[in-house]
């Protein structure tokens, strides 16, 4: 069953690709991105896995690569980090541009949808951590130098994304950095709340989740965690706000 985002009708009518983002999106990346449909559409696409996404479904070409820019840009991969950890990858469209930037030991998923956990697995050898609710109890207290979530808290409950927040913190160690990107009021002006409301598609329970910027900030600085830079990306038809927290020794 097709949804058409408003910025991908316009590609799909030149390219004639199809779309087939589910409209079961409440449970997460298998029900809304299904693996099968995807990896077929992709292909006919002549498309990588990520740039379909980016491209077709969600009608935001290069906006993946365009975060990674920025992140390389401020460094996050300068210290050639070599344990990494990953919340909700998904397709992989994220994994696959980090492991361009850097070359880690090891890089620990936290994936719910089976048929992408494995094939993550299987493409990239990434080890696919047991999940259960918004726990990372597998991995050991202060053990990960980059724990990131791209395109995660914004799809959850405010409680939801807050239970993770404690966990991210727990597992990086001093000097490790936390990633990820939240729609906080930065990204909410009228003008955009008025765009969501009338442009965003029918939506479901928790997505868009909005996240005031302070209650992150303040939470991570009693974590021992200091915000270090942040900058807007898209998503949809607005933006989201990529936070970037350094543990402190």
């Amino acid at each position: 069953m097709s949804v058409l985002k408003s910025g991908a009708k316009r590609l799909l009518g030149r390219a004639g690709f199809d779309i087939v983002r589910s409209t079961r999106i409440q449970g997460g990346v298998d029900d809304f991105i299904p693996f099968e449909a995807t990896m077929r559409a992709a292909r006919a696409a002549e498309l990588s896995v990520g740039d379909y996404i980016d491209e077709v479904m969600n009608g935001t070409p290069g906006a993946t690569q365009t975060t990674m820019d920025e992140l390389r840009a401020l460094g996050v991969f300068a210290a050639h980090p070599n344990t990494v950890l990953e919340i909700g990858p998904g397709s992989g469209r994220y994994l696959e541009k980090t492991l361009k930037e850097c070359s880690p030991g090891r890089y620990e998923i936290y994936e719910t949808a089976q048929p992408w956990a494995n094939y993550l697995v299987d493409a990239f050898s990434v080890f696919a951590q047991p999940t259960a609710g918004c726990s990372l109890a597998p991995t050991s207290d202060a053990s990960i130098d980059l724990v990131q979530a791209h395109k995660v808290f914004n799809t959850v409950t405010f409680l939801y994304a807050s239970r993770y927040f404690f966990e991210m913190a727990r597992v990086t160690r001093p000097g490790g950095l936390i990633v990820f990107d939240v729609m906080t009021e930065t990204c909410l002006d009228p003008a955009t709340v008025r765009t969501w409301a009338t442009k965003g598609g029918a939506g479901h329970g928790s997505f868009p989740a909005a996240m005031p910027r302070r209650t992150c900030v303040d939470l991570f600085a009693t974590l021992g965690c200091s915000l270090e830079a942040s900058f807007l990306a898209p998503m949809g038809v607005a933006s989201t706000e990529v936070l970037v927290f350094r543990k402190r020794d």
